[in-house]
């Protein structure tokens, strides 16, 4: 019984030590996934397209904690970005000659 139980061990160590050599093969290629939202082309990413966005996983995966950590920033920074821009041409807007915010204002339009 002893032999057999030697024997085996042998065959293990040896297996092993044949696949680390690379003597087994090597690992296929890593396959391609794809994102399963597309982001899009057309028009500037909002907050709901980062939102959307879910990484595929491999066995050479990655740290999902991390990745989420970064796609919640990065869409917060879209969404105030977003926000800013609106605000900023309403501002514009509002102070355009022509559109009637500044003609409203007293002791404009009477200074020619």
């Amino acid at each position: 019984m002893f032999w057999v139980i030697v024997a085996a061990m042998a065959v293990v160590v040896g297996g092993a030590a044949l696949v680390a050599l690379g003597g087994g093969g090597s690992l296929p290629e890593a396959v391609h996934d794809r994102i399963a939202a597309r982001l899009p082309q057309e028009r500037p990413l909002t907050r709901t397209d980062v939102d959307e966005i879910r990484l595929p996983m491999a066995v050479r995966g990655y740290r999902m904690d991390e990745v989420d950590d970064v796609l919640d920033r990065l869409g917060a920074e879209l969404a105030y970005r977003d926000d800013r821009i609106a605000e900023l041409e309403a501002a514009v807007a509002a102070a355009a000659p022509g559109t009637g915010a500044a003609d409203d204002a007293p002791g404009r339009g009477e200074q020619e």
